[in-house]
């Protein structure tokens, strides 16, 4: 079921620090070290703020942030942070709200971009983000490479996690490239489903709605220390940037 919070209500909320890879605070430091570079003395923008795990830390390092989120139970999360009150969020659609302000750097991590389950949201998105960038700014977005080249073939569903109390899949959908993660996790002895839809882009599909949004490809890794990108890359991430002038 779908709440006003979207997919993350606050069931998902109360859990969501515990199961991500980001909760390892030495997974966060990489990330922080390049977004402080890339905003230099401006001000960020954090598109699905969440529970704060990357603002937080961004915002201590001195950067200003401002955060945007559909889910008022993830902000609800922050909020109860130490130094979680001095955060701004907008409570709206990334793809579509606006705020007060112009930004060194714009940002979407852990495959945040494909919550965006069609291609005019994710065109809108960069745009929106185009808007908000100051002259020179940046988008910078982590996300996964499409698992199908991994797959056996005719298969279009793979495990990506796989432990003694909870199994998370992947089921793609070539045609519409939709990809539902169906997360099952034991609590209290029953077995709790959580289904989540995604639309899965290309990093070639990614540049062209950059320009699309007056954006052009800056640079790409693989990972946030700056790891080469190559044909064997499970995720890359991409800084494109709006034009100086």
């Amino acid at each position: 079921m779908v709440h006003d919070d979207g997919y993350f209500d606050e069931r998902v909320a109360a859990r969501y620090d515990e199961s991500d890879e980001t909760s390892d605070a030495g997974a966060v430091d990489p990330v922080i070290d390049f977004l402080v570079e890339i905003a230099g003395s401006g001000r960020a923008l954090e598109l699905g703020i969440g529970t704060g795990r990357i603002a937080l830390p961004l915002a201590r390092r001195g950067v200003p942030v401002h955060g945007i989120d559909l889910s008022k139970a993830m902000v609800a999360r922050l909020r109860a942070k130490p130094g979680g009150e001095d955060i701004g969020v907008t409570i709206g659609d990334f793809a579509t709200t606006r705020v007060e302000g112009s930004f060194s750097v714009a940002y979407l991590v852990f495959n945040t971009i494909m919550n965006l389950t069609t291609q005019a949201a994710q065109v809108a998105c960069f745009r929106n983000v185009g808007a908000h960038l100051e002259p020179g700014g940046c988008f910078v977005i982590e996300v996964g490479v499409p698992e199908l080249q991994r797959l056996p073939p005719g298969d279009t569903v793979r495990a990506f996690h796989v432990s003694e109390t909870r199994w998370g899949f992947d089921e793609y959908d070539v045609a519409t490239q939709g990809l539902t993660s169906h997360h099952f996790e034991i609590f209290d002895g029953r077995v709790e489903r959580t289904s989540i839809p995604f639309r899965y882009a290309w990093p070639s599909e990614l540049d062209l709605m950059a320009q699309l949004a007056g954006m052009s490809l800056r640079e790409r890794w693989s990972g946030w220390r700056r790891e080469p990108f190559t044909s064997d890359s499970r995720k890359h991430v991409s800084v494109w940037e709006k034009p100086a002038v």
